[in-house]
């Protein structure tokens, strides 16, 4: 049985860190690149960050460069997102995303408020 479990999330005032995790079962983790997407409430989902099956090519939206570091630990089956300085405009329901070739597996997403 397929599963990405993400963890992680809650509220954090502005300027604030968390670091979200992913553990996946039941697929070969590191055949798999992954992402994170987020969701924020009246807004499309859109990608953050993407990191390559061995770890080495990474990849954020404009939005959270210098801020958010995606990375992996294939021995763990886990990836994460280090966010850093955190705004309000952060504020999304965050999801863990596996591809390969034509199968996508998506996590049933963790909630990250930034507000004072």
């Amino acid at each position: 049985q397929v599963q990405l479990v993400a963890s992680g999330g809650g509220l954090v005032q502005p300027g604030g860190s968390l670091r979200l995790s992913c553990t996946a079962s039941g697929f070969t983790f590191s055949f798999y690149s992954m992402r994170w997407y987020r969701q924020a409430p009246g807004k499309e989902r859109e990608l953050v960050a993407f990191i390559s099956t061995n770890g080495t090519t990474s990849y954020y939206v404009d939005s959270v460069k210098a801020r958010f570091t995606i990375t992996r630990d294939n021995a763990k089956n886990t990836v994460y997102l280090q966010m850093n300085s955190l705004k309000p405009e952060d504020t999304a329901v965050y999801y863990c995303n596996a591809q390969a070739t034509t199968r996508v597996y998506w996590g049933q997403g963790t909630q990250v408020t930034v507000s004072s």
